[in-house]
């Protein structure tokens, strides 16, 4: 008999350590398949800067200003999160990714995906998007390209996008994680009482799930 597992993956999709967390659980998930684990996966909203102006910010003088790093200290950061990625087969392009970005419509469209039955394939290809192509994750055409490329209607895409629908409810979840603790992602919550923090090794996320479902 299957044990299911709710995991909540709270995270940014300008996290690169959210998008190193997924790949992590991802192969977590595929490695517990064969002992009748199974997930229901859903994706949560945070935002790292959620003040972030529309034309977005420099990420190297964002990062000096919000933490106090220096470029060398960034550029050694950059470096360790290309090889954690390379070794889940996930690429960054650093050198691409220059510029943070307000994501508040982005999570406005995975909301709706999420009620699509699509947010798992969006999430993906927005961290494709704005890692490995360097793209801006705040463009409106942007995010329409990207809800089409996973089989959500383009044009249903753009009209969410040029309303106000669904930030009431991604506001709502924002705030929910919020308030219970949560100011740092990805945080992975697994049956509402389990919480996983940062973007930790495929091998902590499988023994966790092994551990929780052998307690369920």
């Amino acid at each position: 008999m299957a044990t299911a597992l709710k995991i909540d993956f709270v995270s940014d999709v300008s996290c690169p350590w959210c998008a190193v967390g997924l790949k992590s659980l991802e192969q977590a998930l595929a490695r517990v398949a064969d002992d009748s684990i199974r997930a229901e996966l859903h994706f949560q909203p945070f935002e790292l800067n959620p003040q972030m102006a529309a034309e977005g910010e420099d990420t190297t003088e964002h990062l000096a200003r919000k933490y106090g790093s220096t470029p060398e200290q960034a550029a050694r950061n950059r470096e360790t999160i290309r090889q954690r990625g390379a070794e889940l087969g996930f690429t960054f392009n650093m050198d691409k990714r220059n510029r943070i970005y307000n994501t508040f419509d982005a999570h406005r469209l995975l909301h709706w995906a999420e009620i699509e039955g699509q947010q798992h394939a969006l999430k993906q290809a927005l961290f494709d998007a704005y890692f490995t192509q360097g793209q801006d994750p705040s463009s409106h055409t942007l995010l329409v390209q990207v809800a089409q490329q996973v089989g959500l209607d383009p044009a249903r895409a753009q009209a969410i996008l040029e309303s106000g629908e669904f930030a009431d409810e991604v506001r709502e979840r924002e705030q929910f994680y919020t308030s219970h603790g949560i100011h740092s992602v990805p945080a992975v919550i697994i049956n509402d009482r389990h919480l996983i923090s940062g973007g930790q090794p495929p091998e902590v996320f499988e023994q966790a799930l092994r551990q929780i479902a052998a307690a369920e």
